[in-house]
């Protein structure tokens, strides 16, 4: 989606994966990372695989120091939230131009991961997990 606010082009994009769900905004500047008002180095708690898989679309394409990005994220933990920073922002990018479409998608980027937690059944202690069987 594209928008603008004080003469400047926004884009943005939406991820998901898990419970987690993050809505990116991309405005062109300096390469910053912002999530939830935080710096993205410290909320991501400084992980260098959170940082590369959060960023990982803008390194692809080269872009790494032309856009600044704003991320509001909720819900699951920091696995979840990094791979849905990852979606949203390769699916601004798409926004940005549609020839970065095919090359984020060769890469898998656009792809949704599906795998969710399994629900609990009846009868058992979580989802597959059986209770304990006694002979005698």
């Amino acid at each position: 989606m594209l928008t603008r606010y004080n003469n400047k082009t926004i884009y943005s994009g939406t991820g998901r994966r898990k419970k987690s769900i993050a809505r990116v905004q991309l405005i062109p500047g300096s390469g910053k990372l912002i999530i939830n008002g935080l710096p993205g180095e410290s909320y991501l708690q400084f992980s260098p695989n959170y940082l590369r898989i959060s960023c990982t679309p803008l390194n692809i394409l080269g872009l790494d120091k032309e856009y600044d990005i704003y991320v509001k994220t909720r819900g699951g933990g920091l696995t979840g939230q990094a791979d849905a920073i990852r979606l949203g922002l390769a699916r601004a990018l798409c926004n940005i131009n549609l020839e970065n479409r095919m090359m984020l998608k060769s890469e898998g980027l656009l792809r949704r991961d599906a795998r969710i937690k399994e629900r609990k059944k009846y009868g058992l202690r979580k989802a597959r997990k059986a209770p304990q069987y006694s002979k005698r």
